[in-house]
């Protein structure tokens, strides 16, 4: 293999992406991603921008990655911090978008990303790096339909081209995570892959070890796929419903001349749910309705939080808050949820129980597509020898559940939960 077709694997994720390069046998190396307290293997799949002067003339800069959040931080005058790119990739309404009164493509701002993921593997690996292996879920999110999955799947192509990749295969990221596990194995097994990222939930059913390498893979080795465009995501956002949007005005009233109505549009909060969305409530047309708002509603205290979280720019600091609750009822079965900004505080105590009811339709969903894709496959789940999880949701207790219901607890692995996909993607590009 020449230097130029390094075996590169890349998973560009919804919430994290990683970059591995397969250096011979199972061997993978990964690239570190330099941040102020060492360094990371899992790149935020996010970008911010900033509208700077650079010699007299005005510029937008950009940053990816952890020096994005470190960059978002430490400003004083918040520039636009946008995340979860790849959910809107199966839109076709959502194409661009605006920043600093200039017009940008959803590909257009992928590939900053990209660019920059590509630019440090070079720089770690000491090469140049034009072909890569790259991961795709099963179902986009938001794909309704096979028209829609192949739409996404060209834009995100677009986007590779715009940062500087001559050519990239795609694979399915469940099926590059079995390749990460078959590595592991001494012999062959029936396996079930789960990978849960930020946007989508992806499952494989497929035989993987060294015999199968030994004599070849054949279409009969992979069972079956299936995909359902919603994850860890989706669980936030139901956080964000319960816990967080009922203290910034969520089914608070107003007063309107006679009538009472509500406080606050529902659209307000949804999008309040969606990181990705967050930052496009920061305009004057939305903060200039909010703040007539908080004249007339019952609880202005509410409303007043509201926008000091939209015109702050906190979207960053409440993922994180939202984040550390639900890991925090992944180890106990009660936990505290804290958001402290200034004058602004948010404290709640939910329980493990409570965060499952919240989140079981989205479980029930999860467990149908397992259900669906084990009959469709005509396999049993006694016929499967084991099941490898990965992914940050393969964490939680109640989607861990799933699998060691249906195939017991002994069966069911997780390991390099953040990276496997990359590992896997690097070993497929070796061949």
């Amino acid at each position: 293999m020449t230097r130029d077709r390094a075996a590169i694997g890349i998973d560009f994720g919804t919430t994290n992406s990683s970059v591995a390069l397969a250096t011979g046998g199972p061997a993978v190396q990964l690239v570190p991603f330099a941040y102020s307290s060492g360094t990371t293997e899992a790149f935020r799949s996010l970008l911010y921008l900033e509208h700077v002067k650079e010699r007299g003339r005005a510029a937008i800069k950009s940053w990816s990655g952890p020096t994005a959040i470190e960059q978002y931080l430490a400003a004083e005058t918040k520039g636009r911090l946008i995340q979860s790119l790849k959910s809107h990739l199966s839109s076709r309404s959502l194409t661009s978008t605006d920043v600093f009164g200039q017009r940008h493509t959803i590909e257009a701002l992928i590939a900053r990303i990209l660019a920059d993921l590509r630019v440090q593997a070079e720089r770690h690996f000491g090469m140049p790096i034009r072909h890569a292996m790259v991961g795709r879920p099963v179902r986009f999110v938001g794909a309704e339909t096979e028209d829609d999955n192949h739409y996404a799947l060209s834009r995100l192509r677009k986007a590779f081209q715009i940062a500087g990749y001559e050519s990239v295969d795609f694979e399915m990221e469940p099926v590059a995570a079995a390749y990460h596990y078959e590595s592991t194995l001494d012999h062959d097994e029936l396996i079930l892959i789960g990978d849960f990222g930020g946007g989508t939930s992806d499952f494989s059913l497929l035989q993987v070890g060294p015999g199968i390498r030994h004599r070849g893979r054949t279409p009969q080795d992979f069972l079956g796929n299936s995909g359902v465009g919603l994850a860890g995501d989706a669980f936030d956002a139901k956080i964000v419903r319960n816990l967080v949007s009922p203290r910034l005005g969520a089914g608070s009233s107003a007063r309107s001349i006679n009538k009472v109505l509500p406080a606050v549009p529902n659209w307000v909060y949804f999008k309040l749910e969606r990181w990705h969305h967050l930052s496009f409530l920061r305009t004057m047309p939305v903060l200039n309705m909010l703040n007539s708002t908080r004249v007339v509603a019952f609880e202005p205290e509410k409303i007043e939080a509201l926008i000091h979280l939209i015109e702050d720019d906190l979207g960053y600091h409440l993922h994180a808050a939202v984040q550390r609750v639900k890991c925090a009822l992944s180890l106990a079965p009660q936990a505290e949820f804290c958001f402290v900004d200034g004058r602004m505080e948010i404290r709640a105590s939910v329980t493990r129980r409570d965060f499952e009811e919240w989140v079981s339709e989205e479980v029930g969903t999860i467990e149908g597509c397992v259900d669906s894709l084990l009959r469709t496959s005509g396999v049993a789940p006694g016929d499967v020898d084991a099941v490898f999880l990965t992914g940050g949701s393969s964490f939680v207790p109640v989607v861990r559940r799933i699998f060691d219901t249906r195939f017991g607890a002994g069966r069911v692995r997780c390991g390099n939960e953040f990276t496997s996909v990359a590992r896997g993607l690097a070993l497929k590009a070796a061949g």
